[in-house]
C-alpha cells in the first residue's frame, strides 16, 4: 500500500485518470444493483429452492461479486482522491498568523 501511495504521489496525472476510471467502474458495477438484489431475493422467496436450477443462485453470486467490485472501485477512488488532495495541499503556502 505504501508503494501505491508513493506511485500516486509522483504521478499526479495518472492518479487523476485512475480516479476517473475507478469512478466509472463504481458507477457501472453498482448501477441498479439494489433493484436486482431485491428481484433475485423475491424470486427465491416466491419459488423456493427450485430456482437454483434456473440460474438464480449463480445470479445472486454474480450480484454479490458486482457489489464487491463496486466497493473495490470506490476504495481505489478514495485512495486516489486522498493522494491528490495531499499533493495539492503541500503546494499551498501555509498562512502566517503572526501579527
Amino acid at each position: 500500500m505504501a508503494q501505491l501511495k508513493i506511485f500516486l504521489e509522483h504521478h499526479v496525472g495518472l492518479a487523476f485518470a485512475l480516479m476517473g476510471v475507478s469512478c466509472g467502474v463504481f458507477a457501472l458495477a453498482t448501477f441498479n444493483l439494489a433493484y436486482l438484489f431485491k428481484a433475485n431475493l423475491s424470486l427465491f422467496l416466491d419459488y423456493g429452492i427450485m430456482v437454483v436450477g434456473d440460474g438464480a443462485l449463480r445470479q445472486l453470486f454474480e450480484l454479490i461479486g458486482y457489489g464487491y467490485l463496486g466497493l473495490a472501485a470506490y476504495v481505489l477512488f478514495k485512495v486516489c482522491e486522498h493522494s491528490l488532495v495531499d499533493h495539492f495541499l503541500v503546494r499551498v503556502a501555509k498562512p502566517d498568523f503572526r501579527d
